[in-house]
């Protein structure tokens, strides 16, 4: 996931940060969905299995296989069903592979162990490693495996201990699995990588870097939606760009990319990591100061018009413009309790700043 890029240039820190917690809940809901479509597939695998074996026929053998169906099948319904997590984590995936793994163990140990025609329910463990964990974590499972063929085998004795024919069919039962590890994290590495992208490009401003209004709604109705919970005040700054146009006239519009690139970047530089700044539309942006008071985003709002109103801004070919921002100001819970409540009551702020000479930060009141 380190990869993501905009098609304009690299992803800020800031909006990558923000956006990929969300976006690795999705991935993880979806392959819990798949991991329990695996239990159950080695399930019914063990149970088909029962069902047409003719070779067993001990009732202790019977008795120990239900016991484990039993257990296995109870296990899955709890980490599945009995919301034992309210979120998915790979933590939760990992030990529901070493659950995976000891009732595959326990189940060839009464069928034949390395003998058993289920030794390649193996695989499955592997397989769902590969597509949710890390390439260390399935390397770690597959010596858990290892350790398990040992254990089936009888273990190792000092003869076989300095037997290299004894490695050499040991490593040859081990490299399919290593395999098929191997290639599906490869696999899934790209695939995550594709939809990250995909995902990541839907939310983001490809020209300004930051987030676009669907990004927006996304991480800060989230963070409202903790303030309202907690009790804790936030504001959203309406900012406008007041020479847009202007350049956009004199210089061309590539002039004018040059404008809302370096707006950008002086509102990103002047936030906090908890923050979330997007492109609104236009020369409009809008940023949300999660735990901040109105009082306190007059401040940030203040160091953003001095950042454009201090220096001419090169926009291109060797033209210094000097530039300027109006911006708005509006906060929970004082002017409303959604992200459009108070997003609109921040652009009648700023609106208000344009009316009264521009290069200016005003603080909503109602009329």
């Amino acid at each position: 996931m380190g990869r993501i890029e905009t098609v304009a240039g690299v992803i800020s820190p800031l909006v990558r940060d923000r956006a990929l917690p969300s976006i690795e809940q999705e991935e993880l809901r979806g392959i819990a969905r798949t991991v329990a479509e695996i239990h159950w597939l080695l399930l019914a695998l063990v149970l088909l299995f029962l069902a047409f074996s003719r070779s067993l026929s001990d009732g202790e053998i019977d008795a120990a296989l239900a016991a484990g169906l039993f257990f296995y099948a109870s296990f899955v319904m709890g980490f599945r069903y009995a919301n034992f997590y309210k979120s998915e984590t790979r933590w939760k995936i990992a030990v529901e592979t070493w659950g995976m793994i000891a009732f595959i163990t326990w189940v060839l140990w009464f069928t034949g162990g390395l003998s058993s025609p289920l030794l390649n329910t193996y695989l499955l463990p592997v397989i769902t490693a590969a597509l949710a964990l890390s390439k260390l974590t399935t390397l770690i499972e597959i010596g858990l495996i290892a350790a398990c063929y040992l254990f089936l085998g009888g273990g190792v004795s000092t003869e076989m201990f300095f037997s290299s024919a004894f490695y050499g069919a040991f490593a040859a039962q081990i490299a399919p699995l290593l395999l098929v590890g191997y290639i599906l994290t490869m696999f899934s590495a790209d695939i995550r990588y594709g939809l990250n992208r995909a995902r990541l490009l839907a939310e983001v401003d490809d020209l300004t870097g930051l987030f676009n209004l669907r990004g927006l709604a996304i991480s800060a109705n989230r963070l409202l939606a903790q303030a309202v919970r907690y009790n804790r005040p936030s504001s959203i700054l309406m900012i406008d760009s007041d020479n847009l146009k202007i350049v956009n006239d004199t210089y061309g519009h590539e002039a004018g990319n040059h404008l809302l690139k370096y707006l950008a970047t002086a509102i990103r530089n002047e936030l906090r990591d908890n923050d979330v700044p997007a492109r609104y539309g236009g020369d409009e942006f809008i940023v949300f100061l999660s735990e901040t008071p109105p009082e306190g985003a007059v401040i940030v709002a203040e160091r953003i018009r001095d950042a454009m109103a201090g220096a001419p801004i090169d926009v291109g070919g060797g033209n210094l413009v000097t530039c300027t921002v109006s911006i708005g100001i509006a906060g929970y819970p004082e002017d409303g309790s959604s992200i459009d409540a108070i997003s609109a009551r921040a652009d009648r702020a700023m609106y208000q700043a344009k009316r009264q000479g521009r290069n200016r930060v005003v603080r909503f009141k109602p009329d």
